[in-house]
């Protein structure tokens, strides 16, 4: 398990997104490292990122401690060229970091990554498709498409900061038994609504948007964790 590429988005203007100036981050380019990854801050207030130099424009959706990093599966990418018939190069889904070998969509909530020597990440939540990634990649119902595959990714929190390059280990240095993984929270935000009191079994884990929104959820319904 390592990483393919550590992957940096400048802010660039474009037609495609509905954020405040037509500014995004989503175009994302490998860099050479080492990169410094640190814990952002709250959404609104720090750099958004938890990479040093990355862009990320819109703070309505994206950014802060609980979305610090993005990490997507070169496989989950191969699948796409396949599916797509094109080439899709490292950082084209916005995710900062390209993995080999590490299932990330299949990442449970909580589960602790190190990378490199000094880098500990923790994986935090999922990401959701929004009409700018559909822009970026120029797929006609990409959203939809996206959503039913369910092959996310995951987004990562930084519990300890460090600096990372290209080829760095990374390893799984712990993982909690419970069932919330990435692609579990995609289906219950997305298409599956009725397995939102389930994720509450990632507790500490979550965000707090998600937590009182599946707990939320468990209210209106009975509470009901089945």
């Amino acid at each position: 398990m390592h990483l393919i590429s550590v992957n940096i988005g400048r802010a660039a203007v474009v037609e495609y997104t509905d954020a405040e100036g037509g500014l995004t981050g989503i175009g994302k380019r490998p860099v050479a490292g080492p990169v410094r990854v640190f814990a952002p801050g709250p959404r609104t207030a720090g750099p958004g990122s938890g990479l040093e130099g990355d862009a990320v424009c819109d703070r309505r959706h994206h950014g802060g401690d609980h979305q610090a990093v993005y990490a997507y599966a070169r496989e989950d990418l191969d699948l796409w060229e396949r599916e797509l018939g094109r080439e899709l190069a490292a950082g084209l889904f916005g995710e900062n970091l390209t993995t080999a070998g590490v299932d990330v969509s299949g990442a449970v909530l909580g589960e602790r990554w190190r990378i490199g020597p000094e880098l500990l990440l923790e994986v935090a939540s999922t990401r959701i498709p929004c009409r700018t990634f559909q822009g970026a990649m120029g797929e006609p119902g990409w959203v939809k498409r996206f959503t039913r595959e369910g092959r996310p990714g995951a987004y990562l929190r930084v519990l300890h900061e460090g600096r990372i390059s290209p080829g760095d280990p990374i390893e799984v240095v712990h993982r909690p038994e419970h069932e919330v993984t990435s692609a579990f929270l995609f289906r219950a935000w997305t298409t599956e609504r009725h397995l939102l009191p389930r994720v509450l079994a990632a507790g500490a884990a979550l965000a707090p948007e998600v937590r009182d929104a599946a707990a939320e959820y468990a209210r209106k319904h009975g509470g009901a964790l089945n």
